[in-house]
């Protein structure tokens, strides 16, 4: 599966646009995390638990919008487009949102 951020794909005809396609998803971040993450911002640095987390919740995103293209004949997602959010009381949990147009292109 293709994946592009871009409307149009170098080299590439799209054939098809089938529609849009959504992937979402949302990690809850436990409590050492929490607090690990607290003393990182503190003393500064990387708050490697919160990336980890995040790139997780990004492949998830992904992984559901190819699925959801694919099972439209895609063979490609152009425009995608990634949200992050902070959700829950206190900010206590991550959405990842990624979408895209599924199309089927001739290579």
């Amino acid at each position: 599966m293709i994946r592009a951020t871009t409307h149009t794909l170098q080299g590439m005809e799209i054939e098809e646009y089938l529609g849009v396609v959504v992937g979402e998803a949302i990690l809850g971040a436990n409590i050492f995390k929490d607090l690990f993450g607290a003393v990182r911002d503190i003393v500064g640095g990387r708050a490697a638990a919160y990336e980890d987390e995040l790139g997780r919740a990004r492949d998830i995103a992904f992984k559901e919008i190819e699925e959801e293209a694919r099972a439209m004949g895609a063979n490609a997602v152009i425009g995608i487009d990634i949200d992050y959010e902070v959700i829950g009381d206190r900010g206590s949990m991550m959405m990842v949102s990624v979408s895209g147009t599924a199309v089927r292109v001739k290579r």
